[in-house]
């Protein structure tokens, strides 16, 4: 690093047999008896041990339409629970003998107000209790998402919004993949031919509906392209959506370079035995320590932190800036960026030929541009807000 040493690696129960069931007398009905219908749940009410569902639609021919209790149902127009028809209307079951519709007998006006009544109010304290578990729900649902999306680990609560467009296979989230069609350890470069090959402690994970991929802080928690893919010799940015879990040590986002030393590297350090975002470049080869430049952001939260990366090289002006959640950290003056060997890193640099920064954390939205952001520019990339939006030149796990 800087000072030439390494970093370290590191349900109801059925009625009893032989019950009416909803408090009807026992044994079975008469034909057309007590005027409801079997535990097959008709006109609208449910089988033993289901709950009323008051929107039910009724079945082709179905009456009385969708059966709601004191509106259509038996207890208005069906026969009472002696199995007598108060209408007196020939032919139907239950009517006594000799009867006739329209004599001095009058049905029993009170009692079957009474029924309407208690039925009316029935039908409320359904459509209450069914109001109230929607309710219970929804809230129950929304609270699982919270909790969803904040682990023991955190790497969920990282925002899933876009900061930037992206291409037309992104829009829609069951058209985006993060990796190869066939191989789920090749991360593909959704605007470049560049795949990201992972290491076996780097994983592609979940977040909301889209990706990230999540390191364990050991020595395989990296990936790796085939080639380079960052030109340092002229102007680029690197940007990336992190979250770290290590509490201490070299963590290394992304890096590239594979022989003596790295070209770039991005990620965590130790400032002053405290954790502190890190941007270094690597003026010479073999990575001695007066060769590099670094611009550091001190003072900030990291540890289980969601925090944008972005850093830029500037060719014109020869210098190097690092920015943290869209604000300019520092910038520093540079000679011209050592070219070394070795395709892109992820999760990993490599100083005096040995690999350093595992990272421990969650990465995604990882993108490479051929330009330097301004200072403007990356406060636009981070309120998703740049007009007109440059477009990378390689991107993974875009969300």
């Amino acid at each position: 690093m800087t000072d030439g040493t390494n970093p370290p690696s590191s349900p109801q129960p059925e009625p009893a047999p032989g019950s009416g069931g909803y408090g009807f007398p026992p044994g079975p009905p008469a034909q057309g008896g007590y005027g409801y219908p079997s535990a097959s749940g008709g006109y609208g009410f449910p089988p033993a041990g289901q709950q009323p569902n008051p929107y039910q639609q009724e079945a082709p021919g179905q009456w009385p339409p969708s059966g709601l209790p004191g509106q259509y149902g038996p207890e208005q127009y069906g026969p009472d629970q002696h199995g007598t028809d108060p209408y007196g209307l020939p032919g139907r079951p239950g009517q006594p003998e000799g009867r006739i519709f329209g004599a001095s007998e009058q049905p029993d006006w009170e009692a079957m107000a009474d029924r309407s009544e208690a039925a009316r109010r029935k039908k409320k304290l359904w459509m209450l209790g069914g109001g109230v578990t929607v309710l219970a729900l929804l809230a129950g649902g929304g609270t699982f998402f919270l909790l969803g999306d904040d682990g023991a680990d955190g790497p969920n609560a990282q925002p899933s919004t876009s900061v930037s467009p992206e291409p037309e296979d992104s829009k829609s989230p069951a058209a985006y993949t993060a990796t190869v069609a066939g191989d789920d350890t090749l991360l593909r470069d959704s605007y470049g031919q560049t795949g990201i090959r992972l290491g076996p402690d780097l994983k592609v994970g979940p977040l909301g509906k889209r990706f990230q991929v999540v390191g364990r802080g050991t020595g395989n928690s990296w990936g790796q392209s085939a080639e380079p893919v960052v030109d340092v010799t002229k102007s680029f940015t690197v940007t990336a959506r992190v979250y770290s879990s290590a509490t201490k040590g070299s963590r290394i986002v992304m890096s590239q370079g594979d022989g003596e030393s790295f070209s770039f590297e991005l990620g965590v350090n130790e400032v002053k035995d405290k954790q502190a975002w890190i941007f270094r470049v690597q003026t010479g080869d073999k990575g001695a320590a007066a060769t590099t430049r670094t611009v550091t952001a001190e003072g900030m939260n990291i540890l289980k932190t969601p925090t944008l990366l972005m850093a830029t090289y500037d060719a014109e002006k020869k210098a190097i800036a690092l920015y943290v959640d869209g604000k300019k950290a520092g910038e520093t003056v540079v000679p011209p960026i050592w070219q070394a060997p070795g395709p892109l890193q992820l999760g990993r640099s490599k100083h005096h030929n040995i690999w350093t920064g595992p990272w421990q954390g969650a990465l995604h939205n990882i993108k490479i541009y051929d330009m330097a952001f301004t200072q403007e520019q990356a406060a636009g990339y981070k309120e998703g807000k740049l007009d007109p939006a440059p477009k990378p030149a390689h991107a993974w796990l875009l969300t």
